[in-house]
């Protein structure tokens, strides 16, 4: 059918493929040859070629050199054309622990009834126009530039557009000298982890804090201790002690839109971490994640340090696309370079594709816009939906000055809660798991993007009533 918004490709691959389904074709027969079917169909050779290659792609058929192609034999090409149905349900948890939650969030996009667990934002939302724009973009110009492995320190216009927009926030940090392209910050991590850290080795965390480096650090064998977290930022006396008492190699902050609690530190708090880490020689990880969702300029440790002893770490999968994984890390000459020696033992390089499409949107200057209009809706869910949770009868102690988390009292075990919810296919994200100790809390982690789902506000509801 010519003018179908379908090619001609893709009839000719369907038609084949529902006659192997329905045995009109038997598996070992052989398909007519690729001009005899062109002649059969009335289409071109390239089309049939493609059509061929489709079912040979998706295993419903074999090709044999000189010989043709062959229908599969009926259990490879049965598994080949069964698609698995996405699994729609939560695990039924016999344990409450970080490697489920990490499961749930990843299903959750495929299960509509849950409230925004995954900290991802909704992908309507986001600018799908914007992205697609840029990867049209992008693939208009390439040519035969990804035909090579890229630079192993990354894309360099990319580098040269994040140092801009660090130097604009004022750090210092030179495309060539302090910047690095990862796959997301939470690859930076694991880079700055496995050069800086070895078993037995104690870093600080706050406390609580992001639950995913918990399980990193655990993996090059450090010992994790938490630090109190209050709204201005870590309990500089408390890091203090532990500084004194543990030697610690790294401590690992938020300061900007802190996750879980959205809050932001403060000036004060800033210089004391950084007289703290001098004095007893110990490096600062900055995570930028959400930093994006603060309104204007926040203080930033790698500002006040000039990423001598802070090492920032940053990306843009959250406001662009959660699946477009591309990160950096700012640091300082000698440790940027171990950084991306690091980076080519493990992979060589970070997929430039994904780097080029993201330098389009930044060079474009479509960037700042987006996140005007992402931060303002993001803004106005956050304050409804802490409207609602204090109806329902949570306490918020401290209000998140920013972003889209929500850290809320419960009043109850939140491990339970979370429990009673995910059997009745909800995801809650307990407070347990956002501390390096997981030590019972009656907190709960709830995403602004909830807002507007009414069935699980009605659900929540009903949760609360029925916990003791």
């Amino acid at each position: 059918m010519r003018g179908n918004d379908v090619t001609l490709a893709s009839q000719l691959a369907d038609d084949l493929t529902r006659r192997i389904q329905d045995e009109g074709l038997r598996p070992g027969s052989r398909l007519p040859s690729i001009r005899a079917m062109a002649q059969q169909a009335g289409v071109s050779r390239f089309t049939v070629v493609e059509a061929y290659d489709r079912l040979a792609a998706s295993g419903l058929v074999q090709s044999r050199r000189g010989a043709g192609f062959f229908v599969a034999a009926r259990d490879t090409a049965r598994a080949a054309a069964a698609v698995p149905a996405p699994e729609a349900t939560l695990d039924a948890p016999t344990r409450i622990d970080i490697s489920w939650l990490l499961r749930s969030m990843f299903r959750e996009a495929a299960t509509p009834g849950m409230p925004g667990g995954a900290g991802l934002l909704p992908a309507d939302w986001l600018d799908a126009d914007m992205i697609a724009g840029a990867v049209r973009a992008v693939g208009r110009t390439v040519r035969g530039n990804f035909l090579s492995y890229g630079q192993p320190q990354g894309f360099p216009a990319l580098r040269q557009q994040i140092a801009a927009l660090l130097q604009g926030n004022g750090v210092p940090a030179h495309p060539e000298h302090n910047l690095l392209t990862t796959n997301g910050v939470t690859h930076g991590l694991d880079l700055i982890a496995r050069l800086l850290v070895g078993p037995g080795d104690t870093v600080l965390v706050e406390d609580p804090a992001w639950f995913v480096i918990f399980g990193r650090l655990a993996a090059v064998g450090a010992r994790v201790i938490g630090v109190p977290r209050t709204p201005a930022g870590p309990d500089v006396e408390v890091l203090e002690k532990l500084a004194a008492q543990h030697r610690p190699k790294l401590f690992i902050v938020n300061s900007v839109v802190h996750n879980p609690t959205g809050h932001t530190l403060s000036a004060g708090a800033a210089y004391d971490i950084l007289r703290i880490a001098e004095r007893h020689d110990f490096t600062v990880v900055e995570d930028d994640t959400y930093a994006e969702l603060h309104p204007g300029n926040a203080m930033r440790l790698s500002v006040l340090d000039r990423l001598d002893r802070v090492i920032l770490v940053g990306g843009f999968s959250k406001m662009l696309a959660p699946s477009l994984r591309v990160g950096y890390v700012a640091a300082a000459p000698a440790v940027l370079q171990k950084l991306a020696d690091l980076k080519m033992l493990a992979g060589l390089t970070s997929p430039e594709l994904g780097e080029r499409v993201v330098h389009r949107i930044l060079a474009d200057g479509l960037f700042r816009r987006h996140v005007e209009r992402v931060r303002a809706r993001v803004d106005d869910a956050r304050e409804r939906c802490a409207r609602r949770l204090l109806e329902l009868g949570m306490r918020i102690a401290d209000m998140p000055h920013a972003g889209m988390f929500i850290w809320a009292d419960c009043g109850r075990d939140a491990e339970s809660l979370a429990r009673a919810a995910a059997a009745r296919n909800m995801l809650l994200a307990p407070g347990s798991l956002f501390s390096p100790s997981q030590a019972p809390s009656t907190y709960l982690r709830f995403s602004a993007s909830m807002v507007d789902n009414a069935p699980a506000w009605q659900l929540l509801r009903q949760l609360m009533r029925e916990a003791p």
